[in-house]
């Protein structure tokens, strides 16, 4: 199996911390803004493409001959669903919603200064299929909402990762197939301290841009990252 693993294109949110530097301001469930739009569809472009438009190259380490991706998976969180349309309206490849690959935290607005994090239900069955009518939902979405319960805790973050890669693996391991999933940024963390085995290490941040690329093949012995944090697909004035 080789794993793509896509951070959503920038969100409301990502735009105001970097302008910011805070959080004052932020959605429990941002959209993506024009700079973002644009990101995922030159994302898209690119992974439908493949740099060298499909042409062979030995272990293609690189992706020279494509990404040739046949499963596509995204969180139930807007910014990864829209960015998983583009990839998806591109390649033909039907976009899956899996809710545990949400971004830590889940859903929730803080209270102000000084307050806790409020948990908040995220949309319901219904609002998901009136706006994005081509998402394959699992069944245990309902009209409650998709989240639902309270702020996710820092110590379930790592749990909840190793759940994500266990299922990844009985899905997907020892097939052929290419699989992408577009997901966030914290959440990259935790599940890539299960990859390389430094799950319990607390003082490591593994950057990724909007919309970068990470690859990671997995064989029976060994597991190969062969990139983190791509982002040829983008000119420097859309890297966010």
């Amino acid at each position: 199996m080789r794993l793509y693993y896509l951070r959503h294109a920038q969100s409301f949110n990502n735009e105001i911390a970097d302008r910011t530097g805070s959080d004052v301001g932020r959605s429990e469930d941002p959209k993506l803004t024009e700079t973002g739009h644009r990101q995922a569809e030159l994302l898209a472009v690119w992974l439908a493409a493949g740099p060298k438009h499909h042409r062979p190259v030995g272990m293609d380490s690189k992706d020279l001959s494509g990404f040739g991706i046949t499963h596509l998976y995204c969180s139930l969180m807007e910014r990864a669903i829209v960015t998983g349309t583009y990839i998806s309206n591109a390649t033909g490849v039907p976009l899956v919603a899996w809710p545990d690959i949400h971004e830590s935290g889940g859903i929730y607005l803080d209270d102000g200064p000084g307050g806790s994090p409020d948990g908040r239900p995220g949309r319901t069955r219904a609002e998901l299929e009136r706006d994005f009518p081509h998402l394959r939902l699992p069944d245990d979405v309902g009209e409650n909402g998709w989240w639902n319960r309270p702020f996710e805790p820092k110590a379930d973050r790592p749990v909840r990762a190793r759940r994500v890669l266990d299922e990844l693996l009985r899905r997907h391991n020892g097939t052929d197939d290419h699989v992408a999933m577009v997901s966030h940024g914290g959440f990259f963390n935790w599940f890539m301290g299960h990859v390389v085995g430094i799950s319990e290490a607390d003082n490591v941040w593994l950057h990724t841009n909007n919309t970068s690329i990470t690859r990671i093949d997995f064989h029976s012995q060994i597991n190969i990252v062969q990139y983190i944090n791509r982002t040829d697909h983008l000119p420097p004035e859309l890297i966010t």
